[in-house]
């Protein structure tokens, strides 16, 4: 984020440099905005997939990582991507980072506790380094092998024992 110029990104928007700064008085706030936005869409995705039990929602949403983590398109998290270039905890697009994890941890524990987990906090904390791995190995390693090894973590970690977490748990999401 950093490495790119607020010029080319003006060029690349076709916008005047007055239009930019009339919505944003520097790059970082386009960046903060671009983070609440990609947090909003995550957001307004989890409701829309809410649909089953609490587990299947749970299990739905490593699913639909796993789809999107397997696309060629795909590089890497936005939301790890972006912290990497603001590693001030103080930083406004660094808190806007933070406010969508401390969503998705909640999202996670109340999903499990919903579900009857015993201990939904802390696995819900196990969730989110599992989420956060396959964010990077997805993006480092063979999206197949990622998401097969994903299917049996989540399973592992919400337990369930020979659960079918996803649509297709015999083969991977191409």
């Amino acid at each position: 984020m950093h490495a790119v110029g607020i010029d080319r990104i003006i060029a690349e928007a076709g916008v005047a440099k007055a239009t930019f700064y009339h919505h944003f008085r520097s790059k970082d706030d386009l960046v903060r905005a671009y983070i609440v936005e990609q947090s909003h869409q995550q957001r307004r995705l989890a409701e829309e997939s809410a649909t089953g039990t609490p587990r299947e929602t749970l299990l739905l949403a490593f699913q639909k990582m796993c789809e999107f983590g397997a696309e060629p398109t795909y590089r890497g998290c936005a939301f790890i991507n972006t912290a990497a270039e603001y590693p001030d905890p103080a930083h406004p697009v660094r808190q806007a980072i933070d406010e969508h994890r401390n969503w998705n941890r909640r999202l996670f524990r109340d999903l499990l506790a919903a579900d009857g987990h015993p201990d939904s906090a802390r696995t819900a904390e196990i969730l989110m380094l599992l989420k956060d791995g396959l964010a990077v190995g997805f993006d480092l390693d063979d999206p197949e092998s990622v998401g097969i090894a994903a299917r049996e973590a989540v399973i592992r970690v919400v337990g369930g024992g020979n659960d079918r977490p996803f649509a297709d748990a015999d083969g991977p999401h191409r």
